[in-house]
């Protein structure tokens, strides 16, 4: 173990798993050894979920180290379906079945619950293969599925009742909200099926949340569909039929975790669920509700943001709740897969290990070593695998903006420099979070990373729109002129496209400004350590505000005619002026803080 003053030793993470599923009642945990270091990674589960011996064959020859570095370096989405069916095993073999038919499809867990009636089916792979395969496994449960005879404790609307995309590697949040969207697209034209958008796939806010979506069920949505516009669906028809709706969305890795408790009465459960989830004054990060399964109360729960709301806050919570009625907490129980990440949190919490570093895991610690013994010499050995991808990625881009080309150029390295601040502010809030002088901003912290890296991947696309936009300019350019209706196109077509043009780098500017914000409050509440990166962050967000408005003027100043452009310099000087204030507002932080002028 880590003393004070001692020197830092290595844990093995089975000790540390081994000891967060006895103080949590996991009696049957297991445990396949996927690297720690591995981003996002979806690696521990229950026994209690029974899995098939395929699905046990996938997840043991995903754990072989080369599969694994080889596959992490390609785009991974991760797709947690739930469908409506779990005491007809021939119906979840055949939803299970389609999934593997698409290749490049790996099916990681699937979890039935008779109780509930519903089965949770986790499957992974590239992008395109896990779309295709999401969409023919609602079109079969759909023809396998009848909601009419259907009845479980869980709530539903659908055969499909739940489809959400989660990025695990190589993708973004946006990709995988395109993908919702496309699915959702051919679900409700191809398959007749309505289909709602949730989290952030929503269209409209009241959305993002899926107890709204599902509020009464697939009961109360035969009665209400086509007759309340809000119930109106985002794809397919306003008219429900036995395969009910489907709600389609994407959204962060989240854990299905439930806890049993030592009594019967399903109003002691409700109570503590209610005392528990976001919606009704508890924890911000979690959804609960108060089922009785097998004959023993439980609390069904999603920890929308395991980071915010950890499972260690999440259980001690609940036993505290149970205790006011006089009951315990009889065992709990994961629901698929869960991040590393989450459960190492809560055994360092549980074993107090408040100096507790992540190069402290033995297995960490040795993986890193055989990456570097790999990688020979030449590799930087401090250099983590996906910062060495990073750096490539970078270092392309750099040559491509030295090599002498039009694009891209000053409006792509704008938003460059945006997502580098993005970037800087996720690092500073990730470096104050958990540490107990700042325990009060944690939850601040913890949304600053998730709109910092929302930011970030938006920004990132944003180098690659920009430069497309000039691209069709210069074509426009090139259009034949010989004529006079030639002539006339060819000016029609440059005015479209240079307009056009305006908008990557004022949305760069947009994006730039809200960084800064968020800059604004890490300088002044997160990490005094971190500060001179939070000040790092402001000063990259005034290259990118700068680069952008510079690119927004000069396409504006070509316009032969001017007057369309005119809302848009209006605009960007609105965010001009907003950027002046911020700056000035954290120089004053900077140098009341931390003494930097």
């Amino acid at each position: 173990m880590f003393v004070a003053g001692s020197s830092p030793q290595q844990t093995p993470q089975i000790h540390l798993f081994d000891m967060l599923a006895a103080g949590l009642g996991w009696a049957g945990f297991r445990r396949h050894p996927i690297p720690v270091s591995q981003p996002g990674g979806v690696c521990c589960k229950a026994a209690a979920l029974q899995q098939t011996p395929q699905s046990e064959s996938i997840i043991a020859a995903e754990t072989n180290q080369t599969q694994i570095e080889r596959t992490m370096a390609q785009p991974i989405v991760e797709c947690i379906a739930n469908y409506s069916d779990a005491r007809r095993p021939e119906v979840i073999e055949a939803i299970v079945s389609v999934l593997k038919s698409v290749p490049g499809v790996h099916v990681l867990d699937r979890h039935s619950d008779s109780d509930h009636n519903r089965t949770v089916l986790t499957f992974a792979g590239a992008p395109q293969a896990v779309e295709e395969a999401a969409f023919r496994s609602i079109a079969r449960a759909a023809e396998l599925i009848n909601l009419d005879q259907h009845q479980g404790e869980h709530p539903r609307i659908g055969a499909t009742d739940v489809v959400p995309f989660v990025p695990i590697s190589g993708v973004s949040m946006q990709d995988c909200v395109e993908i919702a969207r496309r699915v959702g697209q051919r679900v409700g034209s191809e398959l007749g099926i309505p289909v709602y958008l949730y989290e952030e796939a929503a269209t409209r806010p009241e959305r993002q949340n899926l107890e709204n979506i599902r509020r009464g069920q697939y009961e109360a949505l035969k009665v209400e569909m086509g007759i309340k516009p809000e119930r109106t669906p985002d794809f397919g028809p306003n008219r429900v039929g036995t395969a009910g709706a489907t709600v389609i969305g994407a959204r962060q890795p989240l854990v299905a975790f439930n806890v049993y408790l030592t009594t019967s009465e399903l109003g002691i459960a409700k109570k503590v669920a209610a005392a528990l989830r976001h919606s009704s004054g508890g924890l911000r990060y979690v959804k609960a509700l108060g089922l009785l399964v097998d004959g023993r109360a439980q609390v069904s729960m999603n920890l929308t943001n395991y980071r915010g709301s950890p499972i260690h806050r999440v259980v001690e919570m609940i036993r505290r709740e149970a205790q006011r009625y006089g009951v315990g907490i009889h065992h709990s129980e994961l629901v698929g897969l869960v991040p590393q990440e989450a459960l190492v949190d809560s055994a360092v919490w549980y074993t107090q290990l408040d100096q507790f570093e992540p190069e402290q895991i033995l297995e960490k610690r040795l993986y890193a070593a055989l990456q570097e013994a790999e990688a020979g010499p030449e590799t930087r050995p401090e250099a983590a695998p996906a910062a060495q991808s990073a750096a490539a990625e970078s270092g392309a881009f750099l040559d491509a903006l030295a090599a002498g080309s039009a694009a891209p150029g000053g409006g792509s390295a704008a938003a460059f420099a945006g997502a580098a601040a993005a970037a800087l502010v996720a690092m500073v809030a990730r470096l104050t979070v958990g540490k107990k002088k700042y325990a009060a901003v944690e939850d601040q912290m913890q949304a600053v990373i998730i709109e910092a890296e929302n930011l970030r991947a938006a920004l990132t696309a944003g180098v690659e729109k920009d430069a497309a936009s000039y691209t069709a300019v210069m074509e426009a350019f090139k259009l034949p002129k010989e004529t006079a209706q030639q002539q006339t196109a060819r000016s029609a077509a440059i005015q479209q496209a240079t307009l056009a043009a305006i908008q990557p780098p004022l949305e760069t500017a947009r994006q730039a400004v809200r960084v800064l914000e968020l800059a604004q409050l890490v300088i002044r509440e997160g990490n005094l350590n971190a500060i001179s990166d939070g000040g790092s962050a402001a000063a990259l967000c005034r290259a990118a505000l700068t680069g952008a408005g510079l690119n927004v003027r000069i396409n504006a100043n070509s316009l032969a005619e001017r007057q369309p452009a005119e809302p848009l310099l209006a605009d960007l000087a609105a965010l001009e002026d907003r950027f002046g204030q911020l700056e000035t507002e954290i120089s004053q932080t900077l140098k009341g803080r931390a003494g930097l002028a």
